[in-house]
């Protein structure tokens, strides 16, 4: 499971930070990583970083405004988003969870087996929840249901919830496929050996 910190450092992999830039970054492009992340979350977040010894500060004195904390990663901080994306990584049962989506995006410092393992290992386990959950008899069985469920009502909108969720999955799986076949094109991962 991704840790906020991870986020963070695959941030500071590329360059330098300063936590208000780091607060834009989220609410706009970084959106799909973490929502609601407030700026007292990240200065605190970034204060604990700093005491693991996985980033450092210089301030940057600004002209009329006050001066602004601009982080960089360390050595240590380097080691420890290498394990983290270096990591096996272990699908969730939920569907495009965010320590996927991070991996994805970080995948430059991965190198392309383990980046072709990571897409292979999330299409895999996909795959099998399809299998496994697809043709599961899904009619709600009612006990003693309180007098406002309306029964019909509510099967009709538990089965059209579960046709959103396997167009979801579809979706997920062919852009999964789509990545793989990008990536072999560009040679940003491995091919398969030809059996």
């Amino acid at each position: 499971m991704i840790k906020f910190e991870h986020i963070l450092l695959g941030l500071f992999a590329q360059r330098p930070w300063s936590g208000y830039d780091l607060k834009k970054w989220l609410s706009e492009g970084g959106k799909f990583f973490r929502s609601n992340a407030d700026q007292s979350q990240i200065y605190r977040l970034l204060g604990r970083m700093e005491a693991n010894g996985w980033i450092t500060h210089t301030v940057d004195p600004r002209e009329k405004r006050p001066d602004a904390k601009v982080y960089s990663m360390t050595g240590e901080g380097r080691a420890e988003l290498l394990a983290w994306a270096r990591s096996p990584y272990q699908p969730p049962a939920r569907l495009q969870d965010p320590d996927f989506l991070a991996r994805f995006f970080f995948g430059g410092i991965v190198d392309p087996v383990g980046l072709r393992s990571l897409i292979e290992t999330e299409l895999s386990a996909r795959k099998e929840q399809v299998v496994r959950y697809r043709g599961r008899d899904r009619r709600q069985q009612f006990e003693a249901p309180i007098p406002e469920v309306d029964t019909g009502r509510a099967r009709l909108l538990e089965e059209l919830t579960h046709i959103r969720g396997m167009a979801e999955i579809d979706s997920w799986i062919a852009w999964l496929e789509e990545m793989l076949v990008a990536l072999d094109a560009a040679r940003v991962t491995t091919p398969p050996d030809p059996d």
